[in-house]
């Protein structure tokens, strides 16, 4: 999988760097066979506006863009830069069950129409 990791207004720490890097593997292992078709743009940082957010004023965004398939877009606020991952990996994850689940469900309703029409095409 293609990593891109961009911080604004944050100098990223080792431990942070660490940390993400645990979490965006539990990502890959989720994608299995297709984490080599993937690539994964995370953005972390200070939210801009200070007062505006409150006391959330760390994000994370990743865009998981999946060739061929669908671009899986999630981002979080939150107290601080640790649990803006955690969220936006939970959220990232939940998306993909979704679309494999979709996927699934489409892949079964296209082999019951052909069985379908093959029994069909053969009372005739």
């Amino acid at each position: 999988m293609d990593i891109r990791i961009k911080t604004t207004d944050y100098e990223m720490t080792p431990e942070v760097s660490a940390y993400l890097d645990e979490r965006i593997a539990s990502i890959q292992k989720h994608l299995g066979g297709d984490e080599d078709r993937a690539r994964c743009e995370v953005e972390i940082g200070r939210a801009a506006g200070g007062q505006k957010h409150g006391a959330n004023m760390w994000f994370a965004e990743v865009n998981l863009i999946l060739t061929g398939g669908p671009t899986i877009h999630a981002t979080n606020n939150a107290s601080n830069v640790n649990t803006a991952i955690d969220d936006v990996k939970e959220e990232v994850l939940s998306q993909l069950r979704t679309e494999k689940a979709t996927s699934r469900r489409d892949q079964r309703k296209g082999g019951a129409e052909a069985k379908r029409m093959m029994q069909e095409g053969g009372a005739v």
